[in-house]
């Protein structure tokens, strides 16, 4: 994969993932929060909160994006609710 530097090469990257793991059927994708990982001094990661709809269900999930190769080392479901 390529390198993610940029916001939308992160958007890219979060979506495809979400998309691998939850299926093509969401919605309203939305990058909520992007962090430097571990942090801002000695980056070599993306960490990506992202939410989105599916089956009536907002999910927030979280991810760690390497930076270098654009893998994805880990992700995280953080919440499920019924949207308001």
């Amino acid at each position: 994969m390529a390198p993610v530097k940029t916001n939308s090469e992160i958007e890219r990257v979060a979506k495809k993932t979400i998309e691998g793991l939850y299926g093509p059927d969401i919605k309203n994708f939305k990058v909520r929060v992007v962090f430097p990982f571990p942090n801002e001094h000695k980056r070599d990661s993306w960490d990506v909160q992202v939410i989105f709809l599916l089956n009536g269900l907002q999910y927030t999930v979280d991810l760690i994006i390497e930076e270098k190769s654009g893998h994805v080392t880990n992700a995280r479901l953080i919440d499920t609710m019924v949207p308001l």
